[in-house]
């Protein structure tokens, strides 16, 4: 298999880039937006756009993003009639993503039904997470029989991060210990431990864990109850608020959750209290995970913000110089607004014990590697 076809299938847009796995470099990428409107009325049309973007490039097999595998679905897996049955009865627990990522596949199949489909499940990384991890403390048969329980997201990006870490460290990802840092509009922290995600701060939904660009994170679940009834709102249209309405969008009061924007007007309106909330909870994730890892050997840093923004990463690493994992102030500042990769580890008078690394994450690069080796095992 040469040419892979990655497609992220939204609600309202359908993003896809083709593959050369020869090289892992990117032969062509476009997106089809505004999807319900008169142009693109539905998902069908949307996968017949893309293609004829394409145009006559081989394509030989399509790996889908699907964010919610829930309880069913825990590895990577080929894309049937029967399986997308099984992914339709799991699709509450992400009805603002699964429902379109479906939609997605079954034009592809409908239209291209010679070319083989493979889903790769943002929940699938974090299969590994002990039950005491991700339970949590409500009656044993609501997660038996509703399946209630942490699953953790963006598990594609970690899995990937993880293991750039672990090559750009010089050691097999099993022999370390690894904290990764995906943060940008959504965000999440992930404790590696030899290969293997064993704690995350994702939940049940992407809406628990740390401050995000319009989430608000962790939450007193008596807070929702009473954010409600402040507001006259459904439950629905409160957990909606907290998704939409919420994180730093809120916090800096400029409308806008961009982190850019914040940085650019960082001695305006509250935005220098709200990056402080943002990165203490940061903070507060990478440490606890320490303690669950019993150490770390690396902290890699990823996604829009991760990997640009120089100053976030400097208010949240100068906390673990206790455990000595220094950074380099010049070599950190020449991460900004680029995309690259590498190490910015401080390499001084003080000996780091613990090194840090930026990592460009590349989500479409791991869902066609998991395509290639799903579709070579059958």
């Amino acid at each position: 298999m040469t040419n892979i076809l990655v497609i992220n299938s939204g609600s309202s847009s359908l993003k896809y880039k083709l593959l050369d796995m020869n090289t892992d470099e990117v032969i062509f990428k476009g997106e089809v937006e505004r999807i319900g409107d008169k142009h693109c009325p539905d998902h069908k049309t949307a996968v017949q756009m893309a293609f004829k973007d394409l145009g006559k490039r081989k394509i030989d097999a399509i790996g889908h993003r699907v964010v919610h595998g829930g309880e069913v679905f825990k590895v990577s897996t080929i894309a049937t009639e029967e399986t997308l049955n099984y992914l339709d009865k799991v699709s509450h627990l992400a009805p603002l993503h699964n429902p379109a990522n479906v939609m997605g596949i079954r034009a592809c199949m409908e239209l291209f039904p010679k070319i083989p489909n493979v889903m790769v499940f943002d929940t699938a990384f974090h299969n590994t997470i002990p039950q005491k991890a991700y339970l949590y403390a409500i009656p044993i048969h609501d997660y038996i029989d509703h399946g209630i329980r942490r699953y953790g997201f963006h598990g594609t990006s970690h899995n990937y991060v993880s293991r750039k870490c672990a090559e750009l460290f010089g050691k097999p990802r099993e022999k370390l210990k690894i904290i990764s840092v995906h943060i940008g509009n959504g965000g999440s922290v992930c404790a590696v431990l030899h290969g293997q995600s064993v704690e995350t701060s994702m939940g049940l939904t992407p809406l628990e864990g740390l401050v995000m660009g319009t989430r608000s994170g962790d939450i007193d679940p008596a807070a929702i109850q009473y954010l409600s009834q402040a507001h006259k709102f459904t439950i629905d249209k409160t957990i909606n608020y907290l998704n939409k309405d919420c994180g730093l969008k809120a916090l800096a009061g400029l409308g806008t959750s961009d982190m850019r924007d914040l940085i650019a007007n960082i001695d305006k309106h509250d935005v220098q209290g709200a990056i402080d909330v943002y990165c203490h909870r940061i903070t507060k994730y990478i440490g606890s995970y320490i303690a669950v890892l019993n150490g770390v050997d690396a902290i890699a840093w990823a996604g829009g913000v991760g990997t640009n923004m120089p100053l976030i990463r400097e208010k949240v690493m100068v906390n673990f110089e206790y455990i000595g994992a220094y950074i380099d102030p010049q070599i950190n500042a020449i991460f900004y607004n680029n995309y690259k990769t590498g190490e910015i580890t401080a390499n001084g008078d003080k000996p780091a014990h613990v090194r840090t690394f930026v990592i460009n994450t590349n989500e479409e690069l791991e869902i066609a590697m998991e395509t290639v080796n799903l579709l070579g095992k059958n």
